[in-house]
């Protein structure tokens, strides 16, 4: 019998709940001490160049998953990771499920929090890959940058100029993706799976995989057979523009449409939902996989 992505997110999180009871009952401590460097333990790689970008030198940053390989949604915290987040004095995550490890583990600690999630001013917008929405992004960056003041008010200047500079830059990605739309509005393209959904409407793209393909990858089933073979023709009979590949959610069924788009030429965008081996900064990450994008829609 298949095991889902749901299915192991649930046995996931009740260990990680397990993990985090045990750790704080040993550790005996009374939360994040004070300091004018605040220790930030963010979930992700991804969240954690977020913070960095935010705290720079005034901040220890790190995060809990941060392997290019592998899904993150299957990541299992241990006690000495629960340790780190219940000592850190702000937590940072995605939230909205995709990293239950972390909301586990941060259960009952006493250092400030930020969810991507509950900061993003407009919930509708995308799924729970919070960090392909460059709006919810740019919000979430604010909510760093006001948590660490209250922490370190020494530093508030500081971490407010960090704010609005990463602001800019992240403008400057939006400008990007307006600039795509400018010459591909209603383009079409076909995803493997749901990861880069606000990214992609902000460039007026129109995702034409099946439904019931891209949940099945999501959930670490098999997609039907019908499904499988409507994806084949948007490859073969150049339905789609480009097929949007997420390397980190990999099966036998979307390592055989990538072999299709290939025969087909149709231009292959890689997504990642880590930074890339030697990448540690957000907007040279997202820079990358935009650029890659416009290339890709222009060929």
């Amino acid at each position: 019998m298949t095991t889902t992505r749901a299915a192991r997110r649930a046995l996931l999180a009740l260990l990680a709940l397990l993990t985090a009871v045990a750790a704080t009952a040993c550790s005996g401590s009374d939360g994040p001490a004070a300091t004018d460097k605040p220790v930030v333990v963010a979930s992700t790689d991804v969240w954690a160049a977020v913070a960095s970008a935010i705290g720079g030198e005034h901040a220890e940053v790190s995060a809990l998953y941060q392997s290019p390989d592998g899904d993150p949604h299957e990541f299992e915290a241990s006690s000495a990771d629960t340790a780190r987040v219940q000592d850190a004095n702000l937590i940072v995550m995605n939230g909205g499920h995709y990293d239950e490890y972390m909301a586990q583990a941060a259960e009952g600690a006493k250092g400030a929090q930020v969810a991507a999630t509950d900061v993003r001013s407009d919930p509708s917008r995308g799924n729970e890959h919070v960090f392909y929405d460059l709006v919810a992004v740019s919000e979430t960056a604010q909510a760093i940058a006001d948590k660490l003041a209250e922490i370190a008010p020494v530093n508030e200047s500081y971490y407010r100029a960090n704010a609005e500079k990463f602001t800019a830059q992240i403008d400057e990605l939006r400008a990007s993706l307006t600039e795509i739309k400018s010459k591909h509005d209603g383009t079409k393209v076909a995803s493997t799976e749901p990861l880069a959904v606000a990214l992609l409407t902000d460039a007026g793209l129109v995702d034409s995989a099946p439904t019931g393909f891209v949940n099945a990858v999501e959930e670490g089933q098999s997609p039907s057979a019908a499904d499988r073979a409507t994806f084949d023709d948007l490859l073969t009979a150049h339905k789609v523009e480009a097929l949007i590949y997420n390397v980190q959610a990999v099966d036998a069924s979307t390592e055989a449409v990538l072999k299709i788009a290939g025969q087909s030429k149709i231009p292959v965008v890689q997504l990642t939902e880590t930074l890339p081996a030697g990448v540690t900064d957000y907007i040279t990450w997202q820079r990358a996989q935009i650029d890659a994008l416009a290339k890709a829609l222009d060929s």
